[in-house]
């Protein structure tokens, strides 16, 4: 029974995998994912669509939502806000009830200033990242799984004062991820009390962050934090350690350790990562097993899972959980059960819109070990 269960999920994985996938079948339920599989230098993207569409094979095998399959596609952005114009305009055209994960701030900025959302008939369930920005007024159409930067940084913030430390460096991007983050934790750290905050911009050219890396160092802040695209805060580490930083570095949970790993050496070792979902690798909870389970039929070639996996995963659980409610499975329908389902348990890790559009709260600390692991 588990072979050809396994079976199953690998045949329903490929069908997703495939360039025909997107050619829903009549009764098929229609959901896509825009993101820049080309144009960043990291694996974010196609991450969240492998535990998309993992998830989307487990649920297929066992006979989809009320009888009907789930069709997955996929569309790149390429990284730039008129790339994702262009592929929003293409996924609208096909007519989905939901876009998936979308990823970067540059589209979602864009998405939100253009106003598309209000001319659209599509429901976009999780964004990435979780800027302030971008949730606060946000879009009605707009549900975020994941945590946002306030958790995130005030979790990061609590506990650099459980740790005894009274000044902190912040070394910031130039964009809304960074701005608005020095701000929430400008904000914390007031809160805190016993917290100064010593600021440092950059942009993600190294002349430049090697230079704020170089004013940190002679700060002498007793730890810093990095807040940015994935690859500032990688590179903003790899800089700092350069400068002679040893001390604590905490980061956002947009920068894989792997790509920590890659960028910074033996200098990743040590810095403390927020995390917005439990351990993907961990098999205490009945969802971290579920989910490896699920990943391990439809890509037995994937050996080692990101926190980017497990959000495809759980993002991909929750609009089945709705879509099973939703009545009609429309657009709006989706909305409406989203809202009306309240607090869902996938397995130790809850999601609750019934109160906004942001529906978990849930944060912990992963620290890099030698093995450019995280140790939860």
């Amino acid at each position: 029974m588990v072979i050809s269960r396994r079976h199953a999920f690998a045949a329903v994985a490929a069908a997703l995998a495939s360039p025909h996938a997107a050619q829903a079948a009549e009764g098929d339920i229609l959901v896509g994912q825009i993101g820049p599989f080309t144009g960043i230098p990291v694996p974010d993207a196609a991450q969240l669509n492998e535990g998309l569409k993992s998830a989307f094979a487990q649920a297929n095998a066992h006979g989809g939502i009320g009888g009907r399959k789930v069709a997955f596609f996929e569309l790149d952005d390429t990284y730039t806000g008129d790339g994702f114009v262009k592929a929003f305009a293409e996924a609208m055209a096909r007519k989905p009830v939901a876009l998936l994960s979308l990823l970067g701030s540059v589209a979602l900025k864009r998405m939100l200033d253009d106003k598309l959302l209000d001319r659209a008939d599509v429901v976009v369930l999780n964004a990435v990242p979780g800027a302030e920005a971008l949730r606060n007024p946000g879009h009605a159409k707009l549900f975020h799984v994941r945590a946002g930067d306030r958790q995130q940084i005030e979790k990061i913030v609590g506990h650099a004062r459980t740790l005894g430390i009274t000044s902190l460096a912040v070394l910031h991007q130039n964009i809304p991820i960074g701005s608005s983050g020095l701000a929430m934790a400008a904000e914390s750290a007031k809160r805190a009390g016993t917290i100064a905050l010593k600021p440092f911009e950059a942009t993600l050219e190294q002349p430049s962050l090697a230079a704020a890396a170089a004013q940190v160092a002679k700060s002498g802040a007793q730890a810093a934090l990095v807040l940015g695209a994935p690859r500032f805060m990688a590179d903003g580490v790899a800089e700092l350690r350069k400068a002679g930083v040893g001390q604590f570095v905490f980061a956002l949970s947009y920068v894989p350790a792997g790509l920590l790993v890659k960028v910074a050496g033996a200098g990743a070792r040590g810095v403390a990562l927020a995390q917005t979902y439990p351990n993907p690798m961990g098999a205490t909870l009945p969802l971290q097993r579920e989910f490896q389970a699920a990943m391990k039929a439809a890509f037995p070639n994937t050996t080692s899972y990101t926190s980017f996996h497990l959000e495809g995963f759980i993002t991909a659980r929750v609009f089945v959980e709705a879509a099973r409610r939703a009545q009609p499975l429309t657009p709006d329908g989706l909305a409406r059960a989203l809202r009306a389902m309240g607090e869902i348990d996938l397995g130790g890790f809850r999601v609750d819109f019934s109160k906004g559009n942001a529906g978990s709260r849930f944060v912990d600390i992963g620290v890099v070990n030698a093995d450019g692991r995280l140790i939860y």
